[in-house]
């Protein structure tokens, strides 16, 4: 049995000024199926977000360039 999926998410690749995404959002709605489309303003969570992930990343980065010993 095939599950039924109610929305999706798209994740911009950085902020953007709500009236330079007008267009974007219209495209969207031309969509079959598509309903509404609405904007997320962002905030101190998403930038939270951002951060941990951002460390994160350099976390992994420095443990493959200086890998710890292994006893």
């Amino acid at each position: 049995m095939t599950d039924r999926v109610h929305s999706l998410t798209v994740v911009l690749e950085h902020d953007f000024r709500t009236d330079d995404l007008e267009a974007l959002q219209n495209a969207i709605r031309q969509f079959r199926g598509v309903i509404a489309v609405e904007q997320h303003v962002s905030d101190h969570t998403s930038f939270m977000a951002q951060q941990r992930a951002l460390q994160a990343l350099r976390e992994k980065i420095a443990d493959v360039l200086w890998p710890k010993e292994r006893s």
